[in-house]
Protein backbone atom coordinates (compact mmCIF):
# COMPACT_ATOMS: atom_id res chain seq x y z
CA UNK A 1 0.00 0.00 0.00
CA UNK A 2 1.29 3.44 -0.92
CA UNK A 3 2.14 5.52 2.16
CA UNK A 4 0.14 8.56 1.10
CA UNK A 5 -0.18 9.73 4.69
CA UNK A 6 3.60 10.09 4.85
CA UNK A 7 3.60 12.12 1.63
CA UNK A 8 0.90 14.42 3.00
CA UNK A 9 2.83 14.86 6.24
CA UNK A 10 6.03 15.76 4.37
CA UNK A 11 4.29 18.27 2.13
CA UNK A 12 2.65 19.96 5.10
CA UNK A 13 5.95 20.20 6.98
CA UNK A 14 7.73 21.80 4.00
CA UNK A 15 4.98 24.12 2.79
CA UNK A 16 6.74 27.30 3.90
CA UNK A 17 9.44 26.61 1.31
CA UNK A 18 7.10 26.20 -1.69
CA UNK A 19 7.04 28.71 -4.53
CA UNK A 20 3.68 29.77 -6.00
CA UNK A 21 2.76 27.68 -9.05
CA UNK A 22 0.92 30.62 -10.63
CA UNK A 23 1.44 34.29 -9.89
CA UNK A 24 -1.01 35.37 -7.22
CA UNK A 25 -0.96 38.65 -5.31
CA UNK A 26 -3.56 38.43 -2.55
CA UNK A 27 -3.75 42.25 -2.46
CA UNK A 28 -4.88 42.65 -6.07
CA UNK A 29 -5.72 39.23 -7.51
CA UNK A 30 -8.92 37.31 -6.88
CA UNK A 31 -9.44 33.58 -7.13
CA UNK A 32 -12.98 32.24 -7.20
CA UNK A 33 -14.33 28.70 -6.88
CA UNK A 34 -16.15 27.32 -9.91
CA UNK A 35 -18.53 24.37 -9.85
CA UNK A 36 -18.43 22.18 -12.97
CA UNK A 37 -19.99 19.17 -11.28
CA UNK A 38 -23.14 17.41 -12.35
CA UNK A 39 -25.02 19.31 -9.62
CA UNK A 40 -24.53 22.62 -11.48
CA UNK A 41 -27.72 22.70 -13.51
CA UNK A 42 -26.58 25.84 -15.34
CA UNK A 43 -23.59 24.04 -16.81
CA UNK A 44 -25.37 22.02 -19.47
CA UNK A 45 -24.31 19.66 -22.23
CA UNK A 46 -25.10 22.41 -24.73
CA UNK A 47 -22.29 24.42 -23.13
CA UNK A 48 -19.60 21.82 -22.42
CA UNK A 49 -20.04 20.02 -25.76
CA UNK A 50 -19.24 23.20 -27.72
CA UNK A 51 -15.69 24.60 -27.48
CA UNK A 52 -16.72 28.21 -28.04
CA UNK A 53 -19.67 28.09 -25.65
CA UNK A 54 -17.57 26.40 -22.97
CA UNK A 55 -14.85 29.05 -23.36
CA UNK A 56 -17.47 31.83 -23.21
CA UNK A 57 -18.98 30.27 -20.06
CA UNK A 58 -15.64 30.25 -18.24
CA UNK A 59 -14.77 33.78 -19.40
CA UNK A 60 -18.13 35.12 -18.29
CA UNK A 61 -17.76 33.49 -14.88
CA UNK A 62 -14.37 35.14 -14.47
CA UNK A 63 -15.71 38.51 -15.63
CA UNK A 64 -18.76 38.39 -13.35
CA UNK A 65 -16.57 37.55 -10.37
CA UNK A 66 -13.78 39.96 -11.25
CA UNK A 67 -11.46 36.98 -10.91
CA UNK A 68 -7.91 36.48 -12.09
CA UNK A 69 -8.49 32.75 -11.84
CA UNK A 70 -11.31 30.28 -11.35
CA UNK A 71 -10.36 27.16 -9.42
CA UNK A 72 -11.85 23.82 -8.43
CA UNK A 73 -12.51 20.30 -9.49
CA UNK A 74 -10.73 18.02 -7.03
CA UNK A 75 -12.99 15.01 -6.30
CA UNK A 76 -15.67 16.60 -8.45
CA UNK A 77 -18.02 14.27 -10.32
CA UNK A 78 -18.49 15.77 -13.76
CA UNK A 79 -20.75 15.03 -16.70
CA UNK A 80 -18.72 17.16 -19.11
CA UNK A 81 -16.44 14.24 -19.97
CA UNK A 82 -19.29 12.92 -22.10
CA UNK A 83 -17.96 15.32 -24.73
CA UNK A 84 -15.20 12.83 -25.57
CA UNK A 85 -15.19 9.04 -26.01
CA UNK A 86 -11.74 9.12 -24.36
CA UNK A 87 -13.47 8.87 -20.98
CA UNK A 88 -15.44 5.78 -21.94
CA UNK A 89 -12.32 3.73 -21.29
CA UNK A 90 -9.37 3.43 -18.95
CA UNK A 91 -5.92 4.36 -20.23
CA UNK A 92 -4.16 1.18 -19.13
CA UNK A 93 -7.06 -1.23 -19.65
CA UNK A 94 -9.39 -0.04 -22.44
CA UNK A 95 -13.01 -1.01 -22.03
CA UNK A 96 -15.98 -0.66 -24.30
CA UNK A 97 -18.20 2.41 -24.17
CA UNK A 98 -20.99 0.26 -22.73
CA UNK A 99 -19.11 -0.07 -19.44
CA UNK A 100 -18.87 2.50 -16.65
CA UNK A 101 -17.36 5.77 -17.94
CA UNK A 102 -14.82 7.81 -16.02
CA UNK A 103 -16.31 10.90 -14.35
CA UNK A 104 -14.47 11.66 -11.07
CA UNK A 105 -11.83 14.39 -11.42
CA UNK A 106 -8.54 13.67 -9.64
CA UNK A 107 -6.76 17.02 -9.95
CA UNK A 108 -7.36 20.72 -9.44
CA UNK A 109 -8.10 22.99 -12.40
CA UNK A 110 -7.00 26.63 -12.47
CA UNK A 111 -8.80 28.50 -15.26
CA UNK A 112 -7.12 31.65 -16.57
CA UNK A 113 -5.65 33.32 -19.63
CA UNK A 114 -3.77 31.36 -22.28
CA UNK A 115 -0.08 32.02 -21.75
CA UNK A 116 -0.36 32.26 -17.95
CA UNK A 117 3.06 31.35 -16.57
CA UNK A 118 3.60 28.23 -14.44
CA UNK A 119 6.40 28.03 -11.88
CA UNK A 120 7.98 25.08 -10.08
CA UNK A 121 6.90 24.89 -6.44
CA UNK A 122 10.12 23.06 -5.60
CA UNK A 123 13.07 21.59 -7.43
CA UNK A 124 12.73 18.35 -9.34
CA UNK A 125 13.43 16.61 -12.60
CA UNK A 126 11.34 15.93 -15.66
CA UNK A 127 10.02 12.40 -15.35
CA UNK A 128 8.28 12.37 -18.73
CA UNK A 129 6.26 14.47 -21.14
CA UNK A 130 3.94 13.98 -24.10
CA UNK A 131 1.51 15.62 -26.46
CA UNK A 132 -1.75 13.83 -25.68
CA UNK A 133 -3.59 15.16 -28.70
CA UNK A 134 -7.10 13.72 -28.39
CA UNK A 135 -10.38 15.55 -27.92
CA UNK A 136 -10.75 16.15 -24.18
CA UNK A 137 -7.22 14.93 -23.41
CA UNK A 138 -4.38 16.78 -21.66
CA UNK A 139 -2.77 18.17 -24.79
CA UNK A 140 0.81 19.12 -23.91
CA UNK A 141 1.71 17.39 -20.63
CA UNK A 142 4.70 17.46 -18.31
CA UNK A 143 5.19 15.13 -15.33
CA UNK A 144 7.76 16.17 -12.73
CA UNK A 145 9.43 13.85 -10.23
CA UNK A 146 10.30 15.19 -6.77
CA UNK A 147 11.75 13.98 -3.51
CA UNK A 148 11.29 15.58 -0.10
CA UNK A 149 12.66 13.98 3.05
CA UNK A 150 13.32 10.77 1.05
CA UNK A 151 9.67 10.63 -0.06
CA UNK A 152 9.37 10.29 -3.84
CA UNK A 153 6.30 11.65 -5.67
CA UNK A 154 5.12 13.15 -8.95
CA UNK A 155 3.21 16.20 -10.16
CA UNK A 156 1.36 16.22 -13.47
CA UNK A 157 0.85 19.49 -15.36
CA UNK A 158 -1.75 19.19 -18.11
CA UNK A 159 -3.22 21.45 -20.85
CA UNK A 160 0.04 23.30 -21.43
CA UNK A 161 1.27 25.26 -24.43
CA UNK A 162 2.82 22.94 -27.00
CA UNK A 163 5.98 25.07 -27.15
CA UNK A 164 6.68 24.04 -23.53
CA UNK A 165 7.74 20.61 -24.81
CA UNK A 166 10.44 22.02 -27.09
CA UNK A 167 14.00 21.25 -25.99
CA UNK A 168 12.68 19.27 -23.02
CA UNK A 169 14.31 16.01 -22.00
CA UNK A 170 13.79 13.36 -19.37
CA UNK A 171 15.91 14.01 -16.32
CA UNK A 172 16.18 17.75 -16.93
CA UNK A 173 16.33 19.54 -13.59
CA UNK A 174 13.84 22.35 -12.95
CA UNK A 175 14.72 24.65 -10.07
CA UNK A 176 12.36 26.04 -7.45
CA UNK A 177 10.59 29.11 -8.82
CA UNK A 178 11.63 28.46 -12.41
CA UNK A 179 9.02 29.29 -15.06
CA UNK A 180 8.93 26.10 -17.13
CA UNK A 181 5.45 26.07 -18.69
CA UNK A 182 2.31 28.07 -19.47
CA UNK A 183 -1.41 27.57 -20.07
CA UNK A 184 -2.13 26.39 -23.61
CA UNK A 185 -4.99 27.49 -25.84
CA UNK A 186 -7.80 25.15 -26.87
CA UNK A 187 -6.09 24.23 -30.16
CA UNK A 188 -3.20 22.58 -28.28
CA UNK A 189 -4.62 21.66 -24.86
CA UNK A 190 -7.18 19.01 -25.78
CA UNK A 191 -9.89 21.50 -26.83
CA UNK A 192 -10.51 23.05 -23.42
CA UNK A 193 -10.75 26.67 -22.28
CA UNK A 194 -7.25 27.68 -21.11
CA UNK A 195 -6.41 26.21 -17.73
CA UNK A 196 -3.91 24.15 -15.79
CA UNK A 197 -4.77 20.67 -14.58
CA UNK A 198 -2.51 20.01 -11.59
CA UNK A 199 -2.41 16.51 -10.14
CA UNK A 200 -0.38 15.12 -7.27
CA UNK A 201 0.58 11.45 -7.72
CA UNK A 202 2.19 9.29 -5.07
CA UNK A 203 3.02 6.32 -7.32
CA UNK A 204 2.98 6.75 -11.09
CA UNK A 205 3.70 3.11 -11.86
CA UNK A 206 4.67 2.53 -15.49
CA UNK A 207 2.96 5.61 -16.92
CA UNK A 208 4.99 7.96 -19.13
CA UNK A 209 3.71 11.40 -20.13
CA UNK A 210 0.22 10.49 -19.00
CA UNK A 211 -1.78 9.36 -15.98
CA UNK A 212 -5.56 9.15 -15.47
CA UNK A 213 -6.91 12.55 -14.45
CA UNK A 214 -10.44 11.16 -14.25
CA UNK A 215 -11.50 7.79 -12.88
CA UNK A 216 -14.59 5.61 -12.58
CA UNK A 217 -16.68 6.28 -9.49
CA UNK A 218 -16.27 2.60 -8.59
CA UNK A 219 -12.48 3.13 -8.47
CA UNK A 220 -12.57 6.39 -6.49
CA UNK A 221 -10.99 5.02 -3.30
CA UNK A 222 -7.95 3.62 -5.11
CA UNK A 223 -7.25 6.69 -7.22
CA UNK A 224 -7.95 9.29 -4.52
CA UNK A 225 -5.55 7.44 -2.23
CA UNK A 226 -2.84 7.73 -4.89
CA UNK A 227 -3.74 11.32 -5.80
CA UNK A 228 -4.18 13.47 -2.68
CA UNK A 229 -5.44 17.07 -2.75
CA UNK A 230 -3.22 19.27 -4.98
CA UNK A 231 -3.80 22.19 -2.62
CA UNK A 232 -1.13 20.61 -0.44
CA UNK A 233 1.16 22.16 -3.07
CA UNK A 234 -0.94 25.02 -4.44
CA UNK A 235 -1.85 26.53 -1.05
CA UNK A 236 -4.62 28.58 -2.66
CA UNK A 237 -7.74 27.31 -0.86
CA UNK A 238 -7.42 29.89 1.90
CA UNK A 239 -7.68 32.68 -0.68
CA UNK A 240 -10.68 31.32 -2.57
CA UNK A 241 -13.88 33.33 -2.79
CA UNK A 242 -16.96 31.06 -2.88
CA UNK A 243 -18.55 30.51 -6.29
CA UNK A 244 -21.27 32.89 -7.46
Amino acid sequence: MINTNRLIQVLKSNVSDFHSIVSFDKKKDKIVAVDLSKTNTGFTEEIYADDKKFDAYINQKRKDAGATYLIGGYKEERQMYRRSSLFDKNIAEPVSSTEEPRSLHLGTDIWGDAGTKIFAAFGGMVHSYAYNNNLGDYGATIIMQHQLETVNFYVLYGHLALKNLENLRKGKYITRGECFASFGNYEENGNWPPHLHLQLIADIGMYEGDYPGVCKMSEAEKYLHNCPDPDLILQLNRFITPSL
